[in-house]
């Protein structure tokens, strides 16, 4: 089985280009640009406070209740605009209300929302027993072909990620195509304390609906650490390395 066939902001897509998990589309407030739900990120709105002033907060799993806007850049471009203002512009046109308070770590506080959507989905996978940890146990099982989806951490090695990577290539009947596991945007560490297991360095999942329901907070992650392109099919993801946790 090989990993699922994904566009590069990371969510299975019909013909038509719409999200088969959402079935509808969102405008990015900053770019303009609409794309499926599952590419982008939430912003939510809080209630109004004392003073009557809405706060801005990120919902990576786009489920707060109340009004949200949606963004699909990358924390570097969410930085530009907020010091340019166009975000606040953006958003102050988006809720019809000037009364807004944006925090100045709104980036910081986007991109540890995503970091968390991701290993809680990781963890579900695992607890659902579709998670394969372990590189012997990967090898076997990828040689055998029960590997829809490889994973590296960002910090695993070269020599560890290729060996795995041929194992794939074996089961997948994918020999000489240059087809890579992908790299993951956290390290083992991150990875080993949110599975609540030592050293994890590889991770493999078992089966292709395992592997979509990873790609959706993987993608929205990757796009904003400005590695969409490393998200898309393992021959795409190739010869990419996305960025390591941040401090």
């Amino acid at each position: 089985m090989r990993n699922p066939q994904r566009d590069p902001l990371g969510s299975p897509k019909t013909d038509t280009g719409v999200s088969r998990e959402s079935g509808n589309e969102r405008r990015c407030v900053l770019s303009g640009q609409s794309s499926a739900r599952d590419d982008l990120v939430r912003l939510a709105l809080s209630p109004e406070d004392e003073d009557g002033v809405c706060h801005i907060l990120p919902d990576a799993l786009a489920k707060a209740p109340g009004r949200g806007a949606w963004i699909g850049v990358s924390r570097d471009e969410l930085v530009a605009a907020m010091a340019s203002g166009q975000l606040r512009g953006a958003l102050s046109r988006a809720f019809k209300t000037g009364k807004l308070a944006i925090p100045d770590d709104l980036p910081a506080q986007t991109q540890a929302a995503l970091e968390k959507a991701f290993l809680q989905r990781l963890g579900l996978e695992m607890r659902s027993g579709a998670l394969i940890l372990g590189s012997d146990r990967i090898a076997q099982d990828a040689r055998m072909g029960k590997v829809a989806a490889l994973y590296h951490a960002a910090d695993a090695s070269e020599d560890g990620c290729k060996k795995l990577d041929q194992a794939w290539r074996v089961g997948s009947d994918a020999e000489g195509t240059g087809e890579q596991g992908m790299r993951l945007p956290l390290d083992r560490e991150a990875l080993s304390v949110a599975l609540g297991r030592d050293n994890v360095v590889h991770l493999a999942l078992a089966d292709t609906r395992s592997a979509q329901r990873i790609a959706i907070p993987l993608g929205r992650l990757q796009t904003f650490l400005g590695a969409a392109s490393a998200a898309g099919t393992s021959e795409e993801a190739g010869g990419e390395t996305a960025t390591g946790l941040s401090a």
